[in-house]
């Protein structure tokens, strides 16, 4: 397959962005190749500058749940444009999108929309430390949740430990306001809570971590992380950036039985343009202000096109949408499954609802970071290769997971399924 007009932009683009790219995963450093450069997409289908077409499971890392230019969000954007791009002033939309939210997320009385899941995050957890008026937070070695700098850490030596900056430009001090445990492990969250109980502010987790893998956690830690904070006066935050409205039966804490004291959202809740939120119950969020002495805003917080594009986005997630993506999924387990089975089970198919991610080697799938093994990238890279080079597109991360979209049709499951198969054989992987 051709890409010769998106070498010569990459080329070109190294001059002016750094690495030619406006985020690093994006420059396919991973899976051994340089970015493609796309000129539109429609529905399922991308198509590059040099006129390929690729089947996406991708979708914009997961906010195109209707897939690409839907037609009815576009109508929709467009009719809210002739109208102003931005106001920096409140405006019908932000009341309508916020009622969505809320419709789904129980446990929110109120809401505030920020530009990104990074910044809905972030914001979260500075209300949780200005409403305990603590500092201290409990986070997970491979939970990712944007590039905040107290966020950014990595475990050091021991059962769990103050975290260890994973990135230059983060003060110490920062860094050291976070403490980290593995997902899955009561005992060093009792460890951390016994030394540091009565200055933790907050345990922040994606209740389903997506963001090193799809690392599908047994409910009753989720549930023991509640009970946790009850005791000690701290705070449960949920980052559900990914997984928020991924489901038919409300949040994933809904799904759990497990309520958050802070939910943080983004993507879907956005349909394709820039948006995050995070809501909570009246008394939490009446600490923001300009009731309370929280301070957060936003140029672009609730801008009108972000909030036209979320708000029919998720009008367009009635039952038979859900009930449609999950057949898919259901669809993709079976047909991919059988194929890594023919193959001795190189990868195993992690899906829960629309989200996917091929889980390196043969065993069972991880659960926490440290299980993913160190070499779980390499047979990825030529998988995603081969794929790539027949017409279907996965993150070019062995780590970044797989998202389906009411856009995808029962030919393209099938499609991406024949092509592994092709691309396992070609490989001699299992045999």
């Amino acid at each position: 397959m051709e890409r010769v007009e998106s070498n010569k932009l990459h080329q070109e683009a190294l001059s002016h962005l750094v690495g030619g790219v406006n985020s690093p995963v994006r420059a396919f450093k991973s899976v051994h190749g340089d970015p493609i450069y796309f000129e539109h997409a429609s529905g399922a289908i991308v198509t590059d500058v040099d006129g390929n077409e690729f089947v996406d499971f991708v979708q914009s890392w997961g906010p195109l749940i209707h897939g690409h230019a839907h037609p009815e969000i576009l109508q929709n954007v467009y009719e809210k444009m002739q109208k102003g791009t931005s106001f920096g002033a409140p405006h019908l939309g932000e009341i309508e999108l916020a009622k969505h939210v809320k419709n789904r997320f129980s446990h929110m009385d109120m809401v505030r929309f920020v530009s990104s899941g990074t910044e809905a995050v972030m914001s979260a957890i500075r209300l949780a430390r200005g409403y305990t008026e603590r500092e201290i937070l409990v986070k997970f070695d491979g939970c990712y949740h944007g590039h905040v700098d107290s966020l950014m850490v990595n475990a050091g030596s021991g059962m769990a430990t103050f975290g260890i900056a994973s990135s230059p430009g983060i003060p110490r001090d920062i860094a050291g306001t976070t403490l980290i445990a593995p997902l899955g492990d009561k005992d060093a969250i009792e460890y951390l809570f016994r030394q540091h109980g009565g200055e933790i502010a907050a345990i922040v987790i994606e209740p389903l971590p997506a963001n090193n893998g799809l690392l599908v956690q047994d409910h009753h830690f989720l549930q023991y992380l509640r009970e946790t904070c009850d005791e000690h006066g701290s705070m449960l935050i949920f980052d559900e950036v990914i997984s928020g409205f991924r489901f038919k039966d409300g949040s994933y804490g809904d799904m759990c039985g497990v309520t958050p004291d802070i939910s943080a959202l983004g993507k879907v809740i956005g349909g394709g343009l820039p948006v995050g939120a995070y809501g909570a119950r009246k008394e939490i969020m009446e600490n923001l202000s300009p009731l309370g002495p929280v301070y957060q805003a936003g140029t672009l917080s609730g801008n009108p096109l972000a909030m036209a594009a979320g708000s029919k986005t998720l009008d367009l997630l009635d039952e038979e949408a859900y009930d449609y993506l999950e057949y898919l999924g259901s669809q993709l387990e079976k047909e991919v499954t059988t194929v890594l089975e023919k193959h001795g089970n190189p990868m195993r198919l992690v899906r829960l609802g629309s989200l996917f991610w091929l889980s390196p080697g043969s065993g069972e799938p991880p659960v926490r970071a440290d299980q993913i093994p160190k070499n779980a990238g390499e047979l990825y890279a030529d998988v995603h290769h081969g794929l790539l080079e027949m017409g279907y597109m996965l993150a070019p991360s062995a780590y970044e997971i797989g998202f389906l979209s009411t856009a995808h049709k029962e030919h393209h499951i099938s499609g991406m399924s024949h092509a592994l198969d092709q691309v396992l054989a070609r490989l001699e992987v299992g045999t």
